[in-house]
């Protein structure tokens, strides 16, 4: 694939983070995106956590080292991205840092969080705030059957009633955020990774994208 110049929003954003509940599609996205910009990749340590696989299988007993595995391996990339300048080149992210709690909340009982906000507190990460968020909307019957095709190790494990509380949890994080701008994606019935003219689309409304809060709907627009 020929790489893109840099142009309109997509030059100024330098920092582009990609969120999305499991199985949405952020990780492959971000790669493809990290390629058209020339950029580099900051990707979340999912496949390192060697609690994740336990913590889909058995539930609350691996939940919380399996979130402050997270909280650790985010924080030192944070870390690292600020002793090698953050901004001397385009960096594409597959998480956004802010939104950890979200996982802490939902998969946390009342003393595990609280334990969770200490060491969070003392860690005092300051991440910095992307230049664009994209939220990759999509239905549960939707992730449910991406998990299947991408058939990972921990996928296996992932409860369709898991999935629907963290569409909500993510729906309710997104509809209060206002750190920057926010480009929300409804990814249900497009392929962004796989489909050319689907990507193409996404691009350009990403150029397009310069603040605020915007939706993209290419089938409803389609429709229109």
């Amino acid at each position: 694939m020929s790489v893109r110049p840099l142009q309109s929003s997509a030059n100024a954003s330098r920092y582009i983070a990609i969120e999305g509940p499991i199985g949405v599609g952020k990780t492959a996205l971000a790669r493809r995106l990290a390629e058209s910009l020339s950029a580099d990749l900051v990707l979340e340590e999912v496949e390192e956590n060697p609690f994740l696989e336990r913590f889909y299988r058995d539930g609350r007993s691996a939940a919380l080292p399996a979130q402050m595995f997270f909280l650790f391996a985010r924080a030192r990339q944070i870390e690292d991205l600020r002793q090698s300048d953050l901004f001397s080149n385009v960096r594409i992210s597959d998480y956004l840092f802010t939104r950890d709690r979200l996982f802490a909340e939902l998969n946390l009982d009342v003393e595990e969080l609280k334990l969770y906000d200490q060491i969070a507190q003392n860690l005092a990460v300051e991440a910095p705030v992307p230049d664009l968020v994209i939220y990759l909307q999509a239905s549960v019957d939707a992730l449910m059957q991406r998990l299947v095709r991408r058939n990972a190790s921990c996928d296996r494990y992932v409860e369709r009633a898991y999935l629907e509380k963290l569409t909500d949890a993510y729906a309710r994080f997104f509809h209060a955020y206002d750190d920057g701008p926010l480009l929300i994606v409804n990814a249900s019935q497009i392929d962004p990774v796989n489909n050319d003219a689907d990507y193409d689309q996404l691009f350009q409304q990403i150029e397009r994208t310069t603040g605020g809060r915007h939706f993209f709907n290419p089938v409803a627009a389609a429709l229109a």
